[in-house]
């Protein structure tokens, strides 16, 4: 018997140090538990959980421009990458609407701020500008201009992905038109910088459990649980939708790809929970490029439509400002007409396009929208301050899932999905290269011995034989 217990401790052990799910979880539990019981301990935590963004923050970029130029080298054609992105474009417009629309007939149907009676005049218009720091987002032709980079250095450092992106698809496009026999050394070097990178947020995922303990027990400490009850019947609105709205999206995934969005979720679980800690879907990035990339998704199709989905296919902010936006309405008495509301929807179509990275972003737009109407004074966007970090979780999962089910539909759609591999790794058939610290290590294993062995085959083959495969024509 003591020789059993001690076989079944030792497992749990192993179990402990290799499941990265169950010590998010367990870091998330402690995380309640401390801001709950020392609140003032807790909301000194926070400095654990910003770090760990950092960190990740930094290796995106790189990664991005790795994935795209390799991706955009290896299909061999620059035109089908351009489909993607137009294709992409379009998911994101019908997603987005799609959520603002639901948003609003919940809000109208729920009603979370009938009954409040808020006389705006006691609001606090200096506390919206502190949260968004005097900012403002940008216009349309702002936001167009600042996608474009005026420095190669710059857009890796200020961390601009749409940047990041244009700069990708160039080099990416100088290197189809080179060709193999003028710049044959380049591509085999962003593929090793790329695995680099991807080596690099594996160790830096080993953090990740303590990121989750120092963002939630901030959380807890900080705002307390006393919002629960004052925005219940808000948060259970927007929670609520954003649920409905996955199942929409699950049910979109299965019609365009005959893949199921909760086999998705359970294969990303890690990811998942992570990106719900720490409140920042941009923490898992990373690894989810790797395992989309591992079920069947061409590189090309997840370097371009996950980055850019980032700022361009936000639903569950979009759901947040719809629901958001009649509540602040229905809570100082105002009755927003259908001609309103409709007003609304545009408003938020165009504002919630130039949201990301945007200091207190969700205030601005809320803020753009209340000036539009011309019915809701500014100052009664002061209301969303003590629920705005708790509706996080919800955005934040909802994006998130929002992006990978666009990553696949737009694969499916432009013939780069493999879709037998896809079903076999969500079904657990076949082993998730994002799984490991070195996520291509069984990729490579695959590879001849020798990279001289390799040249030959690729040569003979043409640019496009690296995305020669099984997938969907």
């Amino acid at each position: 018997m003591p020789h059993a217990t001690a076989s079944l401790t030792r497992r749990a052990g192993r179990f402990l140090r290799t499941s990265l799910f169950t010590q998010v979880l367990i870091a998330l539990v402690l995380g309640v538990l401390v801001g709950r019981l020392w609140p003032q301990a807790g909301a000194s935590l926070q400095p654990l959980g910003d770090g760990f963004v950092r960190l990740i923050k930094a290796m995106i970029a790189p990664l991005v421009f790795c994935v795209v130029v390799a991706g955009i080298t290896k299909a061999g054609d620059l035109k089908a990458f351009g489909r993607i992105g137009v294709k992409a474009l379009i998911w994101f417009e019908v997603a987005t609407s799609i959520a603002l629309v639901v948003g609003l007939l919940a809000g109208n149907v729920f009603a979370p701020g009938a009954g409040m009676h808020i006389d705006p005049a006691s609001l606090d218009k200096g506390a919206v500008d502190a949260k968004t720091g005097g900012g403002q987002l940008p216009s349309a032709a702002q936001f167009v201009l600042e996608s474009l980079p005026d420095s190669a250095v710059g857009a890796f450092a200020e961390n601009s992905l749409l940047q990041v992106l244009v700069l990708a698809c160039l080099v990416g496009a100088a290197l189809l038109h080179l060709g193999q026999t003028k710049v044959p050394q380049i591509l085999p070097v962003i593929e090793q910088a790329q695995d680099v990178v991807f080596t690099v947020v594996g160790f830096l995922m080993r953090l990740a459990p303590l990121a989750v303990l120092g963002a939630t027990a901030h959380l807890v400490g900080e705002y307390g649980l006393g919002a629960m009850s004052t925005y219940g019947k808000l948060i259970a609105v927007c929670y609520g939708v954003a649920l409905l709205f996955l199942v929409l999206l699950g049910c979109a995934l299965k019609a365009v790809t005959g893949l199921s969005l909760w086999k998705f979720v359970r294969y990303t679980r890690e990811e998942l929970l992570l990106a719900l800690g720490t409140g920042s879907s941009e923490t898992v990035m990373p690894r989810m490029m790797q395992k989309l990339r591992a079920a069947g998704c061409r590189d090309d199709a997840v370097g371009l439509v996950l980055p850019t989905g980032y700022s361009f296919n936000l639903d569950g902010a979009s759901i947040y400002l719809s629901i958001g936006t009649l509540f602040i309405a229905q809570a100082i008495g105002v009755d927003l007409s259908l001609g309103q509301q409709i007003t609304v929807v545009l408003v938020l179509m165009l504002t919630s396009k130039g949201m990301a990275g945007v200091p207190g972003s969700a205030f601005l737009a809320l803020s753009a929208t209340a000036s539009a109407l011309g019915v809701i004074p500014a100052a009664a966007v002061a209301l969303l301050l003590g629920v705005d970090r708790i509706m996080d979780s919800m955005r934040v999962a909802t994006n998130l899932l929002g992006n990978c089910v666009a990553v696949f539909a737009v694969s499916r759609w432009e013939g780069a999905l493999d879709r037998v591999t896809a079903k076999k790794v969500l079904n657990g058939e076949l082993p998730a290269a994002a799984q490991t610290d070195r996520p291509a290590e069984h990729e490579r294993a695959a590879e001849p011995a020798t990279a001289e062995v390799a040249k030959p085959r690729e040569a003979a083959a043409g640019p496009g034989a690296a995305s020669v495969t099984t997938r969907d024509t």
